[in-house]
């Protein structure tokens, strides 16, 4: 695996004319093919990624080694999706299906079709071999705290690593990563966007008696708030935040007794830092930005920071551009690492995505029905200006999944040591997770 994407990336750099041809690169004795040369979006994101980075030979030949070495782990994001099939979804569309259902079936089809697609298993598996990511902490529940809204995403990602556990195992604790590493794996470890509540309000021990169901199923990590105020505490899109609930207290016990992290990344300032002061286990906020840099709702600032680094964790910095800032690319996801590095230490900061990858396969050409006006989600409701900030394709292309060694190699042209380097790819993440195992 290590030759192998050693030479697919120095294939792209020459490729694109960054790089000169270094002598022997590209032998080795894995054939596979090289994912830039029959993806054409990978090799145009790696190719707009090395134009911004611009890496010298050196540099970039021992970040692809290192980053091939190393065990990889995305602190929260998404991964390979498949296409949707827009035959199926438009007679959904045409029966008189409700909005639930429609989404409901086209999320469906993005997280299960490469289970029995022959095709859209092969561009999983693709991607994830050129991206070079050892596990992931999916999102695997979608935004509420309803026990039955959490359970189906969560249901899906359980199907795909039980149908598909030979090569994407479920991952319940850090040595699961690790042994997937060794084993030429990806493992799949399990996150939802919120905690489960049972919303009875008889007695605090009864609405949180789901959380230990949730960490039986194998999730690992919860968001305390998505965006919006729930009883647990105020969310990152709230115009006032008042900090984390009494009743946000117990939940958060209730997460350290089960060993399930705490995760703060769509929580306001100050329900972030309430938790973090109160949190007996490293808790994180596993795909953010740095407010000092960017000072976007979805960012944090030195305070929290500081905070939930008192108590072992991490801050993940995310890929998502808007909230980038300074050019919203590559180097401005790797000036935010650096940031928290320079501040904080080498310890404190991890990678979580928050993206993925979609399918390029186009099932049929059937064209859905248009649909209309759609309300906008509960969990949508971002500030005015928030969550429409621009940026050039060239800039989104540069933090695609798949350029996960080139961020690597980012590090490397920065001056980080390589073990410094692994911490942040996962070892610091790898930490966290041991600590809070039950």
């Amino acid at each position: 695996m290590s030759s192998f994407h050693r030479r697919s990336f120095l294939a792209s750099a020459v490729a694109s004319g960054l790089i000169p041809v270094f002598q022997g690169a590209a032998k080795g004795s894995d054939d596979r093919e090289d994912p830039a040369q029959t993806n054409e979006r990978i090799a145009a994101d790696r190719q707009a990624a090395l134009e911004i980075l611009k890496p010298s030979p050196k540099d970039l030949q021992h970040g692809l080694e290192l980053h091939a070495n190393s065990v990889v782990l995305d602190t929260y994001g998404f991964g390979p999706g498949a296409a949707v099939d827009n035959a199926a979804l438009a007679k959904l569309i045409n029966s008189g299906a409700s909005n639930q259902e429609i989404t409901d079936a086209r999320e469906d089809m993005m997280m299960t079709r490469f289970i029995t697609d022959e095709a859209e298993r092969k561009e999983y598996e693709q991607a994830w071999a050129a991206a070079g990511v050892t596990a992931i902490i999916r999102n695997s529940g979608e935004e509420g705290s309803d026990p039955l809204r959490l359970l189906k995403r969560l249901a899906r990602w359980i199907s795909v690593t039980d149908h598909l556990r030979d090569r994407f195992p479920k991952a319940l604790k850090a040595s699961d990563v690790i042994e997937a590493h060794k084993q030429g794996r990806h493992a799949i470890m399990l996150t939802t966007n919120g905690v489960p509540l049972v919303q009875n309000w008889a007695d605090t021990t009864d609405e949180l008696r789901y959380v230990r169901v949730f960490a039986e199923l194998g999730v690992r990590m919860m968001h305390l708030t998505y965006n919006r105020r729930n009883p647990i505490g105020d969310g990152c899109g709230e115009p006032n935040d008042a900090g984390l609930s009494d009743f946000g207290r117990e939940a958060l016990a209730e997460l350290n007794r089960q060993g399930v992290i705490a995760d703060c990344a769509h929580s306001g300032q100050r329900t972030s830092l309430d938790a973090a002061r109160r949190s007996s286990k490293p808790m994180v906020a596993s795909h953010t930005v740095i407010a000092k840099i960017n000072p976007h709702i979805r960012a944090k600032n030195d305070e929290v920071i500081r905070a939930i680094a008192d108590t072992g964790g991490l801050v993940g910095i995310c890929c998502i551009p808007g909230f980038l800032g300074r050019g919203n690319d590559i180097a401005a996801f790797l000036d935010h690492i650096d940031e928290v590095v320079t501040r904080f230490g080498t310890d404190y900061v991890g990678i979580g995505t928050d993206t993925g990858y979609s399918s390029r396969l186009k099932p049929n050409d059937a064209k859905l029905p248009a649909r209309g006006p759609q309300r906008v989600r509960w969990e949508s409701l971002w500030p005015p200006g928030s969550s429409s900030i621009s940026t050039s394709a060239k800039a989104t292309a540069s933090l695609a999944w798949t350029n996960w060694p080139l961020f690597t190699v980012g590090l490397v042209q920065r001056g980080y040591k390589d073990q410094d380097i692994q911490k942040i790819l996962a070892g610091n993440m790898l930490r966290v997770l041991k600590a809070n195992e039950v």
